[in-house]
């Protein structure tokens, strides 16, 4: 009977441990030490982790051309964040391939030294964000929560989680995470033709916003700092285009040579932004033997 019972007792144990196992765990603090940049992952499972970035991308500030003004606004911006002062969450809108998410690493590898670090969290965890701050809260590092490409449908439940982490909730911001999302629209959620009808006007001609327009605002509306990016004009695009080639090794001659084949990738490419100035450099850099 005893050993019954003894049996019972060790099978009901592998139960509850495996029931705990597919249970959502809260959210582990990683190795800190182990790199400078993170991703949140969460499993099919439901657990969420922190995985460590083991190869960072090595953008620097200084191979970020043509977009000058935004360079100096985002960068003045985590330069006081990283120093203890007061700065913005940033929302980076604009065309794309012009250097919004390639700014953000740039600042990252700028900064890590001084203690900057980064977490990844793609739009579908951000239900999660909660427990990403908690996590981090009492650290002596500065973390930037990046949102890459970001933008939502109506209903989605990531907006009402950012929504109330950027300005909202009961609980007091954290000192050391800032939010920096980029988008290519400037109020994160469709519009629609027909709200435009839910606009009012008084008998003095001021214009008030309905409701449906106001909460589509209200999410771009708290990020503290918006910079905008434009597309390159064909000067702009040239230049990137020359400080890629030499990034890769291409000699001067060759990168005056290479103007015309440049213009025409563009072309079918149907754009002239950084990305396709990279893309174009990587190509010709690789056919001319240039080292990776």
């Amino acid at each position: 009977m005893n050993e019954k019972f003894e049996q019972l007792i060790e099978r009901a144990g592998e139960l509850l441990s495996r029931i705990e196992s597919i249970l959502p765990q809260p959210l582990t603090a990683p190795d800190w030490s182990a790199t400078v940049a993170w991703r949140y992952r969460k499993r099919s499972s439901g657990h969420g982790a922190l995985e460590p970035v083991r190869h960072v991308a090595a953008m620097r500030l200084g191979d970020l051309k043509e977009i000058d003004v935004q360079k100096d606004k985002i960068q003045r911006n985590t330069l006081q964040f990283v120093q203890g002062h007061p700065a913005n969450n940033v929302l980076l809108t604009g065309a794309r391939g012009t250097g919004k998410s390639s700014l953000i690493k740039a600042c990252l590898n700028e900064y890590a030294a001084q203690g900057l670090r980064l977490i990844e969290v793609d739009k579908a965890d951000l239900v999660d964000l909660p427990d990403i701050v908690d996590v981090v809260s009492g650290r002596a590092e500065k973390f930037i929560v990046f949102c890459d490409d970001l933008s939502f449908e109506d209903g989605e439940p990531g907006y009402k989680a950012l929504k109330s982490i950027l300005d909202g909730s009961v609980a007091a911001a954290t000192p050391n995470v800032l939010i920096y999302a980029t988008s290519n629209r400037r109020h994160l959620l469709p519009e629609y033709m027909k709200e435009n009808l839910t606009y009012t006007h008084t008998e003095d001609g001021e214009v008030h916003p309905g409701e449906v327009v106001e909460e589509k605002i209200s999410l771009s509306e708290r990020f503290g700092l918006w910079v905008s990016f434009y597309p390159f004009s064909q000067d702009e695009y040239l230049a990137i285009v020359a400080q890629w080639l030499s990034s890769f090794g291409v000699q001067p001659q060759a990168v005056a040579t290479a103007r015309p084949e440049a213009l025409v990738w563009a072309l079918e490419r149907g754009s002239r932004s950084g990305r396709v100035a990279y893309q174009f450099a990587r190509d010709y850099a690789g056919r001319h033997g240039a080292p990776a």
